[in-house]
């Protein structure tokens, strides 16, 4: 069970709240913000902006997005974007999968990204394909 744990072992890196950052950032595991960040992200990874943090740019790209702070411009996300209470985005959330609580302050568009299934439909029998789609269903739920 040791060896599962440490395959599961991601970086994580904070920009405190003394932190301000202006310019491009790329990453590639999970990223907290607790400051302020003015600029373009492009990630793999994952992006939490917490509830004082402030981030303005043009657009934001990651695996997921949660914002718990406040956020001006364009969010997109392959898996999820999360919109927590109390948070504010203004520009467009592009995600597979979105959740906006209650309490939010958001102004913008919502485009649904489909997911791309993770089997190649061209080298797997008819009923492996159907399998494997319920399963994702399932999980998805």
């Amino acid at each position: 069970m040791a060896e599962k744990l440490d395959e599961e072992k991601t970086n994580v890196t904070v920009f405190g709240p003394e932190t301000e950052f202006d310019g491009e950032l790329e990453f590639t595991d999970k990223l907290i913000i607790t400051g302020k960040f003015n600029g373009k992200i492009r990630a793999s990874g994952d992006l939490e902006i917490a509830k004082d943090a402030v981030c303005t740019g043009e657009k934001i790209t990651a695996r997921s997005i949660v914002v718990a702070g406040t956020v001006t411009g364009n969010l997109e996300a392959a898996e999820h974007v999360e919109i927590c209470s109390g948070s504010s985005v203004i520009g467009d959330v592009a995600a597979a999968r979105l959740r906006i609580a209650n309490n939010v302050n958001f102004e913008g568009q919502v485009t649904m990204l489909d997911k791309e299934p993770e089997i190649d439909l061209f080298s797997v029998a008819s009923s492996e394909y159907k399998q494997a789609i319920a399963l994702q269903s399932d999980i998805i739920r």
